[in-house]
């Protein structure tokens, strides 16, 4: 895959459209079509889990696709694409940039490894990292995109706030760079730009409705004292 799709992405937009699992939204077509008006709104990508959710926006839009796999496995924490077999998946469904789990953490495929494969199968390589180290060991394998993704989420308790700090270190080190997690509001995600990312992806505010949903209705409650 050339790397044209990383200049369509460029000071851009990404959506991450991932459904709460399990709910109401969570079918393929609804996934395709949340993408499709995500698109049509204004992001240059979007960011999706699953074969049968990047095959179902493939037939609707041509913008460029992060595509990733989730497993909860027993063994490893590594829940992002973490086998070769689903680079294979993602590839052949349409994916044109593959994210992965880079944590430095027990895994069952070396981050290298994956990485190799990824662009054996003609794709891009996308490390979610927790750490600038996590990201520099990423870049020497050759990941072409670095993402702020998995800060906060390898400890016990989950931050409320984006790692801006995390995002300017690995823009330093020379790869595309996407912030990503836990980006929430408009201004977020143009503080995340002037830190020197490439790209920005919101997910949980614009397409969780369920999550995004009970902040409003938390806070009318809160006013109300209910």
């Amino acid at each position: 895959m050339t790397l044209d799709r990383l200049n369509i992405l460029s000071r851009r937009l990404i959506v991450s459209c991932q459904p709460v699992p399990g709910g109401p939204m969570d079918r393929p077509d609804i996934v395709a079509a949340t993408a499709q008006a995500a698109h049509a709104g204004g992001a240059a990508g979007v960011r999706l889990e699953g074969i049968a959710n990047i095959r179902a926006f493939r037939a609707l839009g041509a913008a460029p696709v992060i595509g990733l796999i989730k497993r909860d496995l027993d063994g490893s924490p590594v829940r992002i694409t973490p086998y070769l077999e689903d680079i294979a998946a993602l590839a052949g469904a349409g994916a044109d940039i593959i994210a992965i789990d880079a944590t430095d953490r027990p895994r069952p495929v070396p981050v290298a490894e994956l990485i190799a494969a990824i662009h054996a199968a003609g794709c891009i390589a996308m490390a979610d990292c927790a750490t600038q180290a996590d990201a520099r060991a990423a870049h020497a394998a050759g990941a072409e995109v670095l993402g702020s993704t998995m800060s906060g989420y390898t400890g016990e308790t989950i931050p409320n706030a984006p790692d801006f700090d995390l995002v300017t270190k690995i823009s330093r080190l020379g790869a595309f760079t996407i912030a990503e997690g836990r980006y929430y509001t408009p201004e977020q995600v143009a503080r995340a730009i002037t830190c020197g990312a490439d790209a920005v992806v919101v997910g949980t505010a614009l397409t969780r409705t369920e999550i995004a949903t009970g902040w409003f209705a938390d806070a009318v409650s809160g006013a109300a004292g209910t």
